[in-house]
Formats: C-alpha cells, sequence, structure tokens
C-alpha cells in the first residue's frame, strides 16, 4: 500500500477539485487522496464520486453533514489515515494555492528526518502571489505575533500546507486540539513542538485561488489572535510526553 495520503477539505469546490485530483494523480509518487467534503450545495460530491470510478483505489471521500470547520475535517482526516497506517499524511487545499508539485519536496524533507514539514510562505522573505497587501501584512503578522506569544521559531505559523509523520499524529491527542478555524494550524504546530518533534519549514510559493470563493473571514483571525494567548496559557498546566 502508498506510504502517502493527501487530505484536502472542500466546501463548494466544483471549479477547482477534478483538476486537482488529477493533478495529485500524475505525480512521480504514488499519493492516495482523502476528500473531507462538508455537505457542498454546489455538486462537489458528485464530481469526486464519479472520479471514484476512475481511481477506485487511490480516491476516496468522507462526506459530512454541513460546515463544521476546517479544524474538525482534518482531525476527522487524520484519524482516518491512522487507522489505515499511512506513513505520511499530508493537509492541502483545494484551489491550488499550493501547488501539487510541491508534496513531492514536503515528503523528501520528511524521508529525510523531519517529522512534520511546513510548506512555508515566509521562510524566505515573503512568498505569496495575488494577495492584496492588507492580506498579506496579516498573514505574516499573524505569524511574528504567534512566534512572540508562543516562543516557537516557526516563521509561518498559520500555514495549511504540511506533512505530518503518522508518529506525530498518534503522540498529539487530537481529541484536545480545540480549534476549528486558522488557529487549528497553529495549534498542531504548536502542539507538536511542545512534544518534542522535529519541525522544518520548506519554501513554496503561495497563489490566491483563481476559482471559487475564499474561506476566510474576520471571524477566523479573531479566533487566532485571542486563541494563540489562550493556547499559551493552557499549555503551563499541561504536561506533553516526548514523542517517539
Amino acid at each position: 500500500m502508498p506510504d502517502s495520503i493527501v487530505i484536502i477539505p472542500t466546501y463548494n469546490e466544483r471549479e477547482n477539485i477534478e483538476r486537482m485530483i488529477r493533478k495529485v494523480f500524475t505525480l512521480p509518487h504514488d499519493f492516495h487522496l482523502l476528500i473531507i467534503d462538508d455537505g457542498s450545495p454546489d455538486g462537489t460530491q458528485d464530481i469526486i464520486k464519479d472520479l471514484q470510478k476512475e481511481y477506485p483505489e487511490t480516491l476516496f471521500l468522507e462526506a459530512r453533514a454541513g460546515k463544521q470547520g476546517l479544524g474538525t475535517a482534518y482531525i476527522h482526516g487524520f484519524k482516518w489515515a491512522i487507522a489505515r497506517q499511512y506513513d505520511y499524511i499530508f493537509e492541502m487545499d483545494a484551489d491550488f494555492s499550493h501547488n501539487p508539485d510541491d508534496l513531492l519536496r514536503l515528503r523528501e524533507a520528511a524521508v529525510s528526518g523531519a517529522d512534520a514539514v511546513i510548506g512555508s510562505r515566509y521562510i524566505n522573505g515573503v512568498n505569496v502571489v495575488n494577495w492584496p497587501m492588507s492580506r498579506v501584512l496579516m498573514s505574516y503578522f499573524a505569524s511574528v505575533y504567534v512566534r512572540f506569544i508562543t516562543g516557537i521559531d516557526v516563521q509561518d505559523s498559520t500555514a495549511g500546507f504540511m506533512c505530518y509523520k503518522r508518529k506525530v499524529l498518534e503522540t498529539v491527542n487530537l481529541d484536545k486540539i480545540s480549534f476549528v478555524g486558522y488557529a487549528f494550524q497553529i495549534e498542531m504546530k504548536y502542539t507538536a513542538i511542545k512534544h518534542g518533534f522535529k519541525l522544518i519549514e520548506v519554501p513554496i510559493i503561495f497563489t490566491d485561488r483563481t476559482a471559487g470563493t475564499s474561506k476566510m473571514s474576520t471571524g477566523i483571525f479573531k479566533e487566532a489572535f485571542w486563541g494563540v494567548i489562550q493556547m499559551k496559557i493552557n499549555s503551563i498546566f499541561r504536561k506533553y510526553p516526548e514523542g517517539e
């Protein structure tokens, strides 16, 4: 069985999902794909189900009822992948803001010794295309803020392009990951580091979507701002066993 699975959460991604699925399956490494769809009313699931006839052994769909948040989608996918013993478990967006070709680079870094790999927009300057300056500054300074509050040495703490080795997700108590929006990505990285895992950042170029609608909102940023402080305080009273 292939050792790598890519988890992609979707909500109304009919403009992107078929092209993304076909692209991942053309990569020179054998990746499986798990789509977590939160009841998209635009027919995203129908497209995936049709493609499952073409890729019956490599494309999987977990359909959920209604929007339940990015964090819960990934937690659902992590547990699904752990149960099936994948060694390398990836997070990626459906909208091509993350280049599927970079999956190979993230995997190579994990194979070479990292416990988790971040596809980083900010490790080599600011590598973001088609974002308004206000959004770039908000994202960049969110990571500065996270470093200031938590002390972790991660340049792109809000990144959603990730590779985790299975042992990281088995060690982290996924049921204690509390955030569901933007702060979910911060909490996962922070918790992995607290458990003693090695995270490295691989530079990527992030290109804003050209099809479909962004899911970003002011509420998501507010959750991240206050959530980081709450997470730091809670961590003072929590034990983090060392990962193997």
